[in-house]
Formats: structure tokens, sequence, C-alpha cells
């Protein structure tokens, strides 16, 4: 069939299986290209499907030629359904990976499930042994815990409502939004969702398995950005997950001797995430101005590259700040980047945000995330939309 885009809100309901892989390609090309040949070789990847997981899975394997185990939650095709961009991007990374004689399999489930977590211990001590990394990438809206309980993130204040500007990103209208604050039932849930406690339960769980490498490390992305969007994420109700988790990075090196915990804070880039946050798309879209007009801009694989590279194995060993961070944001923070920002944030209009803000670049980021407008890519072709990740391990939930 020819596949086309179709949103649905911050969603793109279909994804593209030869842009997807292409994508990949892009992405593995860089980083033989760009990514320190040292490294962890065992490397298991918790959200490996998308965003920055896949970006790191993919840094790994091309960059130091890393055997890599992957959690995902995706779908595969369904009649006239596509599968989702987290299938087609596993699928083609897989199958570069075995084209590059490099271990890769994938685990499809759900990550907070204590089946996932065993199946993926199992496999561990069946094909690698141990793993000498642990990236920590998940980015889901709910989470059912082992009691059966299943609780939901929302994207709300913390205290006071919150106005400010924002974009309509289809019509190009900028306009106020309002966002009300959460409850403390809606705060503690976020926190259950999106905050360190699974990361410590998969920590745990490697570790009574036997799975962890002696000095291991365990990496989890978090992001902090300028005062601007703190109401909505650093002092918000995703912030206060966010807290917690950089509170686990230090409870996991005190409660598992040897093994080092991490929080890279890295730069605002269009995910899907991001997309359904108030503010926070008009922020992007100045932001991405003023980077590539300074020839600062990083997508997902330069910024993985660039910690891995730079931040956590360079020749140094890990580079933290004052609070124990590895900061991926430092250009994005830079002060004339954030200047610029800012005073254009005070001028931007309905009849100017074309002009102003790089909303171009946005939605293009946007697509590609679905494999849509990608260079090279015919997307006027037929196509199969079922495609097969070989190495597949479904476990029952």
């Amino acid at each position: 069939m020819i596949v086309t885009p179709k949103t649905r809100g911050f969603i793109c309901t279909t994804a593209h299986p030869v842009g997807c892989r292409e994508n990949v390609r892009r992405q593995a090309e860089y980083a033989k290209e760009h990514c320190a040949a040292h490294g962890p070789k065992r490397v298991l990847v918790l959200g490996a499907s998308t965003g920055y997981g896949l970006s790191s899975r993919i840094a790994a394997a091309f960059g130091w030629g890393a055997s890599t185990l992957g959690v995902i939650f995706d779908k595969p095709a369904s009649g006239s359904r596509t599968a989702s961009a987290g299938w087609y991007n596993t699928a083609a990374f897989e199958d570069y990976a075995a084209q590059a004689g490099l271990y890769a399999k994938t685990i499809n489930g759900d990550a907070f499930s204590t089946q996932v977590k065993e199946e993926a211990i199992a496999l561990i001590r069946r094909d690698l042994g141990q793993v000498d990394l642990v990236i920590y990438s998940l980015a889901a809206p709910r989470r059912t815990t082992a009691d059966g309980t299943t609780y939901s993130s929302v994207l709300k204040t913390v205290g006071e409502p919150y106005t400010n500007k924002t974009v309509d990103l289809k019509t190009g209208r900028v306009e106020e939004v309002t966002v009300t604050p959460a409850t403390q039932e809606e705060i503690d849930a976020t926190v259950k969702v999106m905050g360190g406690e699974d990361w410590l339960d998969w920590m745990h769980a490697l570790q009574r398995g036997g799975v962890l490498a002696p000095g291991a490390q365990t990496v989890a992305y978090s992001y902090i950005g300028p005062e601007l969007t703190h109401a909505i994420y650093k002092d918000g109700s995703i912030g206060m997950a966010k807290q917690h988790l950089h509170r686990t990075a230090r409870r996991i090196g005190e409660e598992l001797p040897g093994i080092q915990g991490f929080i890279s804070v890295n730069k605002a880039l269009v995910t899907q995430s991001s997309a359904a946050i108030p503010v926070v798309p008009l922020y992007i879209s100045l932001l991405y101005r003023v980077m590539k007009q300074k020839g600062l801009h990083e997508g997902c694989i330069e910024q993985m590259c660039r910690l891995f590279g730079e931040k956590l194995y360079g020749e140094n060993g890990a580079v933290t700040d004052e609070e124990g961070f590895v900061r991926l944001d430092d250009w994005e923070m830079r002060a004339d980047v954030q200047q610029e920002v800012a005073a254009l944030w005070e001028q931007i209009d309905s009849d100017n945000v074309k002009h102003l803000a790089d909303v171009d670049g946005y939605w293009q980021d946007f697509y590609q995330m679905f494999g849509f407008h990608l260079a090279g890519v015919d997307y006027e072709q037929d196509v199969d939309i079922v495609v097969d990740i070989p190495s597949l391990v479904c476990p029952q939930q």
C-alpha cells in the first residue's frame, strides 16, 4: 500500500517502514563516523525503539560494536494499519546489526512488568552473561504495578495555574494557554509513572539475577530547561517525577555497591512526549532557529554520541556538574542562546511566528519520527507494511 502520514493531536497514527529504515540507517552511519569506539560492550536499553533510547542503542552498536538487548512496547502491522514507528525502527536496527555481525535481540512487552524483567535477565544470562551498561529511557503515559494498580501521568503545574504563550502548529496561531494545577493524587501518580521507582526495581532485579557486571553503569534521561518552561516542566507534575528520578540515581549508588547511576540532562528535542506539553513546542521551534543559526543544533544521535564519547566514557571518565548531572543541555543553556530565545519569545505572535520560529524544522522532525519527509525515500511507491523482527521475544503478560 501507499503509506501517507495521518495525524491525530500530537501523534502520527501511521508510520512508513522504508522511511523508518532510512532514519535508522542515517543514524548508524553517523555513529560509525562520530561515536567513540570505546565503551561498554554489553548494553541493555529499556525503551529502545524511538527517540533517545533508539539512538542510544544505535550509538552503542555501531559506535562501540556493542551487543545490545532492547526492550520495546510496540505494535506490528494489522490489516491496513501500519506497525508503530518503533516496530519498524527496531526491525531495521536488527537487520543492520545482523549485517554488521552484531548481537541484537529485542523483548516486546511492558517494561514495568515482572515478566519482562525476568525474561530480560534470562536472556542476558544465556547470551551475554552480564551487562556493563543499562540505559533507562522509558516514556510511558501510564504504569501498572505488580499489585494490579494502574497509574496515569498528567502534564500540569504544581500549586498555581500557569498562563503563557503556546502555538497551534497546524494553524500557526500563537495564543495563550492556561495550565491548571495537579491534585496531590495526580502528582503522586505521575511520580509513579515517570519517577525512578521502576528504574531502581530494574537495577535490583538485574543485580539479584547476577547479570550486572562489576562496575556497571546506568543512565536515565531527563530535562530541566530554561525558566520559561519551569512552571510546566521543572516545577510541574512532570518535574516532581524527574526530581524523584534524580534522587534515584543516588540511591542506585548507595544500594548497589560498585554500580554508578547517572542522570543525563538532555537538550530539548521534538519527541512524542515533548509535543504533548503546552508551551514547549513554541519554545523548541524558537530554540531550533537560534541553535541552527549558531551551528549548535543536535538531534538524538548527535546527543548520544557526545554523551558516550565525551561525557561518560571519555579519557577522564564521567563529566558531571556540582549536582552530579551529566549536562548534554550545555549548548542549549548557553547564555547567548537563551538570551536570543527570550528576546524572540517577547516578540512572537500569530503574524510573525513563521518568520521568527523554525516551525518547518519542528514539523520535519515530527514527521521523521514516523518515517516521513526523509530525502531519498519514494513516498509514492507501494510498500509492504508487514515487517518481521526475527529475534523478537514476547513474554506472556
